[in-house]
């Protein structure tokens, strides 16, 4: 509905819904209960899978992998072979790239960075403008922030 779009080499399969004024491209690959809506773009070889939600401006792109119940959203990107799984949430600006990972319950929000090799996880919250990167890990009930 809307003006959602999937073109090009893109996959949406088994119950993967796209809605609004979503984008779906470049190789991209949805499958399971996922739902992309609003403006969110997944592009790039990314794959979304699981009961993964992606929306409002966000971006998933470049061989990033956003799976499990994770949520990504408001203007977040997640890109160049990062992982958002599990419960994790990105939202607000943030972005997560190179090999980085959030997972299991994390939050990383407030324009902060997760980079690198670094991995944000357990109860952890990123936020701020706070930047994790290296081999840097950040968990159990951890916060950072700038």
């Amino acid at each position: 509905s809307g003006n959602a779009r999937v073109y090009d080499t893109a996959w949406v399969i088994d119950n993967a819904r796209v809605f609004g004024n979503a984008k779906v491209y470049d190789n991209a690959w949805l499958s399971g209960d996922v739902e992309v809506y609003s403006n969110a773009k997944i592009y790039g070889n990314a794959a979304v899978y699981d009961n993964a939600k992606v929306f409002d401006n966000a971006e998933i792109k470049y061989y990033a992998k956003v799976y499990g119940n994770a949520c990504v959203f408001d203007n977040a990107k997640v890109y160049d072979n990062a992982k958002v799984y599990d419960n994790a949430k990105v939202y607000e600006d943030t972005e997560v790239y190179d090999n980085a990972c959030v997972r299991e319950d994390a939050k990383v929000y407030g324009d902060a960075e997760v980079y690198g090799n670094a991995c944000v996880y357990g109860d952890a919250e990123v936020y701020d403008d706070a930047r994790v990167n290296g081999d840097a890990r950040v968990n159990g009930d951890a916060e950072a922030w700038s």
